[in-house]
């Protein structure tokens, strides 16, 4: 990684492997910031990376339909040249199930490999990697 890392993110080089972990509220501000990270690492990087983005921290998910379909279209459209990443959801709410849902609709038919998973093993399974791997110190 040559940028710093936004709040609650985590890399981990050996798996090649992004880990988002928000706590407490999930607000624009904070997709802004993870957004600018990937894509100045995008740019920077030779070789891509998955994501695993585990949404059960939240208290509450503050963003707009219009916001999230806005960033995941703009996702969409810069990842269209760049090889494909998988990206793993792990929701625990209905709230944040449905922000994934959407966000895995609209990158659909993209380099953005998004799935959204009720279960850590499940999407450790489809990332390549144990579940051990995708836990981080609190």
């Amino acid at each position: 990684m040559k940028t710093e890392l936004p709040p609650d993110v985590f890399f981990r080089p050996d798996l090649r492997l992004m880990i988002f972990r928000p706590h407490g509220v999930l607000d624009e501000k904070a997709v802004d910031q993870v957004v600018t990270f990937l894509e100045k690492e995008e740019e920077q990087v030779e070789q891509c990376f998955n994501r695993f983005v585990d949404l059960s921290k939240l208290d509450s998910i503050q963003l707009s339909f219009d916001y999230l379909v806005r960033v995941s279209l703009h996702r969409r459209l810069s990842s269209m040249k760049r090889p494909r990443v998988k990206s793993a959801f792990f929701v625990t709410s209905e709230q944040a199930a449905h922000v994934a849902d959407t966000h895995a609709l609209l990158t659909d038919h993209s380099p953005l490999q998004v799935e959204v998973f009720h279960e850590v093993a499940a999407a450790a399974r489809w990332l390549g990697v144990s579940p051990e791997d995708l836990r981080i110190p609190e």
